[in-house]
C-alpha cells in the first residue's frame, strides 16, 4: 500500500460520516461577474447568499481600476510589504481606510483571516486571557485558541458571564474578542457594554467589524460609528473588504503606537506577500463609492424591512435581525439542505449553513440582501422560500 493508498483510508471514514449527517459541503462553480444574478453550475440563478451587500462586488468602477493599475504595477506584489511588496496604492488606502474608520492609523492584511490571527497572537501570549463571545468567527476563535494565552468563550453577548471572567483573579492581560455584527445571526454585539467593562476591569477590547463596514454608520463607517462609541473605546478595529467593498484583503485600524506594534509583531502581516497593488487600487475606487453614494445603504434598508415585512405572514420565522443578514432556521441538517436544493431548483440561491459553522441543532437558510436586489427579486423569494418551507414543516 503506497502512502497515498494509507491517506485515503485514514480519510474516507471521515467523508462518510459527514455525508450520513448532512454535512458534507460542496463547491458550486460561478461564470461571470458577481451579482443579485448568477451564472452557477451552468444554470441562472438569482443570488441571496452573498456578502456582496451594496452591489460593488461587479460595479465596473473598480474593475476598471484594477485594470489601470494592473497596467501600472502588473499582476503581482512580489514580496511582502516590509521588503518591497508596499506600493504607493496600498499606502493611499491605508491612509483612506483610516480616515474612514476615524482612527490614526491603518494597517493592510491579506485576508480577515490573517488580520484576526496576528492581531490576536501579537497582543497576547502565555500567561494571558482571551474571552471570546461564542459565536464569533472562526477566525477570531482560531487566533485565540492559538495565541498561547488561556481561552474563554463566554455564551452569546452574556455581559454577566463575561464580567465573571474578568473578575477572577489573575495576573495576565485579558483580551476581549468579539464580532460587531455576528455573520450567522446578524444581530449586533453591545459594543457600549463591553467597552465599560473594559475599562472597569483594565482590559483590552478587540472588534471585528466584517459585516458592519460599509453597511452601518455615517457613509458606511461601520458599527461603532453608527452607535456613536469613540475609536478610544474600541482601540482595535478589524475591517474586511471582501463584502461590503467588493474586493478582497482586510485591514485593522487603531493607533499609531498599535499599527507599529502590529507591523514588527503581527506574523500573519510579516511574513506573507502583499495582496498585489491593483486589489488595493480597485478597493480605493470602491471605498470612494461606498463613501459617497448613500443611496445603496438607504436601498439595502429598505430591502431589508422589506423581506421581514413580507417573512411575517407568510409564516418564516426569522432570526431578530436589522442587518443585511437574515437567518431562517430550520435545525436538522438534512432538511436544510432539501430547503436550499428546492430554492436552487427554482433558480433561487440560498446557501445551507451547517455545524461546525454554526452549533449544533441549528442549521438555517442564511439569506443576505443586497441593494443590487429588485424589489420584485423579495418578492419571489418570500414567495417560493414560503412554499417550500410550509411543505417542510408539515
Amino acid at each position: 500500500m503506497t502512502g497515498a493508498d494509507r491517506l485515503d483510508r485514514d480519510l474516507e471514514p471521515l467523508l462518510r460520516r459527514r455525508r450520513e449527517q448532512g454535512l458534507y459541503r460542496r463547491r458550486r462553480v460561478v461564470s461571470g461577474p458577481q451579482g443579485p444574478r448568477l451564472h452557477v453550475d451552468g444554470r441562472d440563478c438569482l443570488c441571496f447568499c452573498s456578502n456582496d451587500y451594496l452591489g460593488l462586488a461587479g460595479h465596473p468602477g473598480p474593475a476598471a481600476a484594477m485594470r489601470e493599475a494592473a497596467g501600472r504595477y502588473g499582476a503581482g506584489s512580489g514580496a511582502a510589504h516590509l521588503i518591497v511588496g508596499h506600493t504607493a496604492e496600498h499606502q493611499a488606502l491605508e491612509e483612506e481606510l483610516a480616515a474612514w474608520t476615524g482612527r490614526p492609523r491603518a494597517l493592510l492584511f491579506s485576508t480577515g483571516y490573517m488580520a484576526n490571527m496576528g492581531v490576536i497572537n501579537a497582543l497576547v501570549g502565555e500567561g494571558d486571557r482571551v474571552l471570546e463571545d461564542r459565536l464569533n468567527h472562526a477566525s477570531l476563535l482560531d487566533g485565540g485558541w492559538l495565541s498561547r494565552a488561556r481561552m474563554r468563550r463566554y455564551p452569546h453577548a452574556d455581559l454577566a458571564a463575561l464580567e465573571r471572567e474578568l473578575a477572577a483573579p489573575d495576573d495576565g492581560r485579558a483580551l476581549i474578542v468579539s464580532d460587531a455584527v455576528f455573520s450567522m445571526d446578524g444581530d449586533l454585539a453591545p459594543l457600549g457594554a463591553l467597552a465599560d467593562l473594559t475599562d472597569r476591569y483594565g482590559a483590552r477590547l478587540m472588534i471585528d467589524d466584517a459585516h458592519g463596514l460599509g453597511v452601518l454608520g455615517p457613509e458606511g463607517a461601520g458599527t461603532p460609528a453608527a452607535l456613536g462609541i469613540s475609536w478610544q473605546r474600541l482601540p482595535v478595529y478589524v475591517g474586511t473588504l471582501g463584502k461590503a467593498l467588493g474586493t478582497f484583503g482586510a485591514f485593522v485600524a487603531g493607533s499609531e503606537t498599535l499599527i507599529e506594534a502590529l507591523i514588527q509583531r503581527a506574523r500573519t502581516y510579516v511574513f506573507t506577500t502583499a495582496p498585489p497593488a491593483p486589489v488595493a487600487a480597485a478597493t480605493r475606487c470602491a471605498l470612494r463609492l461606498a463613501r459617497e453614494e448613500s443611496w445603496r445603504r438607504e436601498r439595502l434598508s429598505e430591502l431589508v424591512n422589506r423581506f421581514r415585512r413580507e417573512a411575517d405572514p407568510a409564516g418564516l420565522p426569522l432570526a431578530p435581525s436589522q442587518a443585511p443578514i437574515q437567518p431562517l432556521l430550520i435545525g436538522d441538517p438534512h432538511e436544510t439542505v432539501r430547503l436550499s436544493e428546492a430554492l436552487l431548483a427554482e433558480g433561487i440561491l440560498v446557501s445551507a449553513i451547517r455545524p461546525p459553522t454554526v452549533p449544533p441543532g441549528t442549521a438555517r437558510l442564511r439569506i443576505t440582501l443586497s441593494a443590487a436586489h429588485r424589489s420584485e427579486d423579495v418578492d419571489r423569494l418570500v414567495e417560493t422560500l414560503a412554499r417550500h418551507y410550509r411543505r417542510s414543516a408539515a
